[in-house]
């Protein structure tokens, strides 16, 4: 499971890497063709020299979203955080809060209430430049709010775990990148899921970026480690369906029923739902298409239609 979470992540570089360099390419062909027509030619060594720092830059930052991160961008984070703290949902905590000094008429209300809850969760605010934080972050769309955050422990699926009995939990299997990843929680977030059930490597290590991308929701809900085999085992010993997306089926999303207890499976697009947990399928669904298409949605659009549908057939 590790090489291929580990193959996943060099894959998803080798390709950033390829669109990258047709991108730099073509910036500079851009360049030398304008200066040419504009009889600048003297201009093209320092256009070139800027044109390359700038996308060493873009390039070493798109990388960090594949690295281990502890670092939240943003408002929507840090609070969703705080809303866990209190719900006693997992047990990360605030170490620092970084504020951009040049944009305190912006973000005084929210800054003004980090300040008046910093001892009662016990984290400093320290004030740093916007250059500073950009370094820091992945994008610039923090909003000068940054914060630097302790681990997330993820419990192990077991006995121990309290499961409703009409529950809705997710298994995400197989998505290649945090930001689809954090899609998908976000989507399962506000359709109602119960908890999120992932494999010992995954993307939460990575969790300033998909917070980032599942606003917040990713420290909401809980979440478990647990084998994907096992998984499915453990909850139909609750007495839980199993529900995997397949494409390889007659069931059509929107004409089978979906009622809970179940565990929905969604897989990612290109290595889909592994055969031991195929096989424990209750029910196998597909999305079915209005017109003909031979590719498959993301796993975070996919995953959306699901919870909706399951949403829809549980309202209340």
């Amino acid at each position: 499971m590790y090489r291929a979470f580990t193959d996943a992540k060099m894959q998803r570089r080798g390709t950033h890497c390829s669109s990258r360099f047709e991108y730099v390419f073509s910036e500079y062909f851009r360049a030398f063709l304008t200066n040419i027509i504009n009889h600048n030619v003297h201009d093209l060594p320092r256009l070139f020299i800027q044109i390359y720092e700038r996308n060493q830059n873009l390039m070493q930052k798109e990388s960090i979203k594949f690295e281990d991160s502890c670092i939240f961008e943003g408002m929507t984070s840090i609070r969703a955080v705080l809303r866990a703290i209190d719900d006693g949902v997992n047990d990360r905590r605030i170490e620092k809060v970084y504020f951009d000094r040049e944009k305190l008429k912006k973000i005084g209300k929210d800054l003004g209430y980090l300040r008046a809850v910093s001892e009662k969760y016990g984290f400093v605010i320290e004030e740093r430049s916007a250059e500073e934080l950009d370094g820091m972050c992945l994008g610039t769309s923090h909003g000068g709010l940054v914060a630097l955050m302790s681990e997330r422990t993820l419990p192990c699926l077991g006995s121990d775990c309290s499961l409703s009995e009409t529950g809705f939990y997710a298994m995400i299997e197989g998505i290649e990148d945090p930001y689809n990843f954090g899609y998908s929680i976000r989507s399962l977030y506000a359709m109602g899921c119960d908890g999120i059930i992932l494999p010992k490597r995954n993307w939460m290590s990575a969790a300033g970026v998909v917070a980032r991308s599942s606003a917040g929701a990713s420290e909401r809900l809980p979440v478990y480690t647990a084998d994907a085999k096992d998984a499915c085992e453990f909850f139909k010993s609750r007495g839980y369906r199993i529900v995997c997306a397949e494409e390889d089926t007659d069931k059509v999303l929107g004409e089978c029923e979906l009622k809970l207890p179940l565990l929905l499976v969604v897989g990612g697009e290109k290595r889909g739902i592994s055969r031991s947990v195929l096989e424990l399928a209750d029910l196998k669904v597909k999305i079915g298409y209005s017109r003909e298409f031979r590719a498959s949605l993301s796993a975070a659009s996919a995953t959306t239609m699901f919870a909706f549908e399951i949403a829809r057939q549980n309202k209340k």
